[in-house]
């Protein structure tokens, strides 16, 4: 299962499908339709849509940090965060900077007061900010880089 790889893509600002609930056949079908990259685990998947034309990468990493670099190294994805082009890590729609006025009712009352910046989903409606998570989010980040030999 490649969820966790899904989100990072997708905080990264890469349109990422994902699906657990589809067969080979149909995910095969899908990323010829809609002319994705499929990305899998499975050896077999990788071998069927391969032999079909799809482009498919085979995942063998096993911590999140080297799946996360081996798909950057090979996709050249920088390892950065633009909230611009950053996409919502639940449903992959694009982010919007909206004011803080605008979140009053969406966010605990102490995030509205401790935070200046925040980010709607255009899709689910989700609320981001950059609270007490983004350390995490930049020790993945930062431990992708090294294992990927970028020094910052």
């Amino acid at each position: 299962m490649l969820g966790r790889l899904t989100r990072w893509l997708r905080i990264l600002g890469q349109d990422v499908k994902y699906s657990n609930k589809l067969d080979d056949a149909a995910l095969i079908t899908a990323a010829k339709k809609e002319r994705r990259i499929l990305l899998t685990r499975d050896l077999e998947l990788y071998r069927q849509a391969t032999a079909k034309g799809i482009e498919t990468l085979y995942v063998q990493a096993s911590s999140g940090e080297e799946k996360l670099a081996e798909v950057a190294k090979r996709y050249k994805i920088e390892i950065a965060i633009n909230m611009a082009t950053s996409r919502c890590p639940k449903c992959n729609s694009r982010l919007r900077a909206v004011s803080k006025d605008r979140v009053v009712d969406k966010v605990a009352e102490g995030t509205f007061a401790h935070y200046e910046e925040f980010w709607a989903c255009r899709g689910c409606g989700q609320v981001y900010w950059q609270g007490a998570h983004w350390k995490g989010i930049r020790e993945m980040f930062e431990k992708t880089r090294k294992t990927l030999g970028i020094v910052r």
